[in-house]
């Protein structure tokens, strides 16, 4: 069986999430609780850490863990899924349960936990 070098295999959707690769953008498992629908790549998810994870519906609160989701998530059912512990973010790619806009102070609390914020151009 010969391989092709002149093919493509497959292609990756640049997104616009991710800002830099400084910060490292560190990737964990993490449980999300029961909810309804699918939450979206980005979505900022907090709660205690030997908990289960909701997405943000409020303000942030500096001893909770606090992650960003690094795929789109159903959550019909608790499940365990992968987010970034830190990186460096563009500011208007995070979502929250969507009744929740970030504030200011928010984004103090996520970066003093290594998640970083910036504006970026949309593509």
């Amino acid at each position: 069986m010969s391989k092709r070098l002149d093919e493509n295999i497959g292609t990756v959707e640049y997104d616009g999430l991710i800002v830099s690769n400084v910060p490292v953008a560190d990737v964990v498992t993490v449980k999300l609780a029961a909810g309804t629908g699918v939450l979206k790549r980005g979505t900022v998810v907090t709660g205690a850490a030997d908990a289960e994870l909701a997405p943000a519906a409020a303000a942030l609160v500096a001893t909770n863990g606090t992650f960003v989701l690094t795929d789109d998530t159903d959550i019909t059912e608790a499940t365990v899924a992968t987010a970034y512990r830190t990186g460096h973010f563009a500011r208007n790619k995070l979502t929250t349960d969507g009744t929740y806009a970030l504030t200011a102070a928010d984004e103090e609390i996520l970066r003093n936990a290594g998640i970083l914020l910036s504006d970026a151009i949309e593509y």
